[in-house]
């Protein structure tokens, strides 16, 4: 939790020092309901995906969270209305069984952590699907603020049951983490705004990539076998609904 709060706290004190001359035209928002909604996604994210990796190998992790861009399909479903025909129902589907060759239920290595990069790619699924929904209504400067500073005051609450007096080494590199996550926030934000979820969603699974590069570089964390079988189950049944829904744009037009 200590990491969750040094995220949000550090994202939240840079977003005022930076926007400081702006603030209060920054925090004037049509939808403040969908704004708070909004921000505890991205937090729900980092604190199921922060415990994980407690427990998980950090591309482990990550080859779950890539449900996501499958997730995002089922939310604009049933949140923006999108149609979704069978065959992208079936890719949905067997994504899902690819996190679940990852996690393996039922046999030894499972646990209870393998979960929560599901529930956290759901939250983040949240994000995506309500960024889109705001659009342009709200700019995405004030979707990035709210974020911020309701994820900082939320992780503050929590955080004095879990402190412990980092040391000067350790309080340093979480100083960098709202400047690494308020970056990343902002850019997919902007993402968002100016393409389909859908679109934006195959890009996600080049984070398996980095997480297997700084897990074996930082860590000497190597996947099993069955974490890259799951991995590309997953990512087949990602970029064939992404190329569905390419095709069925290209009908609509």
């Amino acid at each position: 939790l200590m990491v969750v709060w040094a995220r949000y706290a550090s994202q939240g004190f840079w977003a005022v020092v930076i926007m400081a001359p702006w603030l209060r035209t920054m925090l004037r928002t049509s939808q403040p309901g969908l704004q708070v909604v909004r921000a505890l996604m991205p937090f729900g994210t980092s604190l199921s995906f922060f415990y994980a990796i407690q427990h998980m190998q950090l591309a482990e992790a990550v080859a779950v969270f890539e449900v996501c861009p499958l997730i995002i399909t089922v939310l604009a479903y049933f949140v923006l209305g999108e149609k979704v025909g069978p065959r992208r129902w079936a890719g949905v589907g067997i994504g899902l069984a690819g996190a679940l060759i990852i996690i393996r239920p039922g046999t030894d290595v499972f646990q209870t952590a393998s979960l929560l990069p599901i529930l956290g790619a759901f939250c983040f699924a949240g994000y995506a699907i309500l960024t889109r929904l705001m659009g342009p209504r709200e700019s995405h400067w004030t979707s990035f603020l709210y974020t911020a500073l309701i994820g900082a005051a939320l992780a503050s609450l929590l955080v004095p049951f879990y402190w412990s007096t980092p040391s000067l080494a350790d309080a340093a590199v979480m100083s960098v983490f709202g400047v690494l996550g308020g970056i990343g926030h902002i850019l997919m934000t902007l993402a968002l705004r100016h393409t389909l979820a859908s679109v934006a969603a195959p890009f996600n699974y080049t984070g398996l990539v980095w997480a297997a590069m700084w897990g074996l570089v930082v860590f000497g964390e190597f996947p099993d076998v069955w974490t890259w079988v799951g991995a590309a189950v997953i990512i087949g049944a990602g970029l064939y609904v992404w190329w569905r829904e390419r095709q069925r744009a290209r009908e609509i037009a």
